[in-house]
């Protein structure tokens, strides 16, 4: 039986800040689109707005009707997802790390 890699799993969850830090393959600056597109695509989340500065992007996506931001800085090689309102967002993030908890 052949293992599946797993591309994508949970650094840390901080559900009282709205704040999932993703487990991701390394990324720079130009590689994040191709791989947060690959992300989404796992999700089955879609992009709203793409911004980057000199160091980070930030996009916001549209999680089952749920927004947050999907952020990444390059030199701490971090991604994570931020709720827009951790309040109502709680249900979306406890799925979502524990789907990242057994990773995909």
């Amino acid at each position: 039986m052949d293992k599946v890699k797993k591309v994508f799993g949970l650094r840390e969850y901080q559900p009282q800040l709205g704040i999932l830090v993703v487990q991701t393959p390394y990324f720079d600056f130009d590689s994040f689109p191709q791989m947060a597109e690959h992300l989404l695509q796992q999700l089955s989340a879609t992009v709203v707005e793409k911004q980057w500065d000199a160091d980070i992007h930030s996009w916001l996506i549209d999680f089952e009707g749920c927004q947050m931001l999907l952020k990444s800085e390059h030199y701490s090689e971090s991604v994570w997802l931020e709720a827009l309102n951790v309040k109502s967002s709680r249900e979306e993030l406890d799925y979502l790390a524990n789907l990242f908890r057994c990773g995909f």
